[in-house]
C-alpha cells in the first residue's frame, strides 16, 4: 500500500497536498481499498467555505456510501470534473487522477498539524 511522503493525512482517510495556500484533497489508497469499487462521487460544495472536518461530499461504492471530510478550514475552489465520467479513477489512481477537490486553505499551518506518512501508516497498520 502506498503512503506518499509529500502528503498529509487525516484519521478519516483523506489526504491533502499543499501548494502555497491551495490544497488538493482526495481519499487514500487505504480508504478506496476498504470501500471497494467506487461508482459515484457526489460533491456539491464548490465555492463554499467549510470548517475543518465538515462534510464536503460523499463517495458511493457498490456496497456503501461514505462521507468525505475536509481536512482543514477553507473554501472549495474546484471539483475534479473527471470523476463525473470516471469515478473509478479514485480506485485506480487515488493520489493522481482520483483527486476530489482543490481548496483555498485558511491557515496553512493547520496542514502541517495533520498526520505525516509514517503517522498515517501506523494508524492503518
Amino acid at each position: 500500500m502506498e503512503f506518499p511522503g509529500n502528503l498529509r493525512y487525516t484519521k478519516d482517510h483523506e489526504w491533502i497536498s499543499l501548494d502555497g495556500n491551495i490544497a488538493t484533497v482526495g481519499i487514500t489508497e487505504f480508504a478506496q481499498h476498504e470501500l471497494g469499487d467506487i461508482v459515484f462521487v457526489d460533491i456539491t460544495t464548490e465555492g463554499k467555505h467549510l470548517g475543518a472536518n465538515e462534510i464536503f461530499g460523499t463517495v458511493e461504492a457498490v456496497k456503501t456510501v461514505s462521507d468525505l471530510y475536509i481536512p482543514v478550514a477553507g473554501t472549495v475552489t474546484e471539483l475534479n470534473k473527471g470523476l463525473e465520467g470516471s469515478p473509478e479513477s479514485v480506485n485506480t489512481d487515488p493520489y493522481g487522477a482520483g483527486w476530489m477537490i482543490k481548496m483555498e486553505v485558511d491557515n496553512t499551518a493547520d496542514v502541517a498539524a495533520l498526520l505525516d506518512a509514517a503517522g498515517y501508516k501506523a494508524l492503518v497498520g
